[in-house]
């Protein structure tokens, strides 16, 4: 699977900014797919899951009840809206996808997914 992330820029904090991650090249709705994504010195981590049923979604208590994953499996598209951004969501963000018979798996370990995508930088402003 190739990944190709974009939607990442520079946004006031509490502004709102739409992340799109494009699958190509295997069965993008066989897949779970997961956003990441790495500040500056840090590890990186789990932001956000969804199954490729898209019936199971999960978060990061950090962004819960701002950020919305959701996919598009006519368009190989898996998106991250980011609402009320905070100057601590300033990251690279990174999708990943996990091939998987299970409708409902949505995994937030981050040495389940399989394949990465390049990563699009976020900056929030203070």
């Amino acid at each position: 699977v190739q990944l190709q992330a974009f939607g990442g820029g520079l946004v006031q904090a509490g502004g709102s900014l739409r992340l799109s991650c494009a699958a190509s090249g295997r069965t993008f709705s066989n897949c779970a797919m997961g956003w990441f994504r790495q500040a500056a010195g840090k590890e990186r981590e789990f932001v956000a899951a969804i199954s490729w049923s898209g019936s199971v979604a999960d978060y990061a208590d950090s962004v819960k009840g701002r950020f919305t994953i959701s996919r598009d499996n006519a368009k190989n598209t898996v998106y991250l809206q980011m609402n009320s951004l905070k100057p601590e969501d300033t990251a690279v963000y990174y999708c990943a996808a996990k091939p998987t018979q299970s409708f409902r798996y949505a995994p937030a370990a981050r040495g389940q997914y399989d394949y990465w995508g390049q990563g699009t930088e976020v900056t929030v402003s203070s």
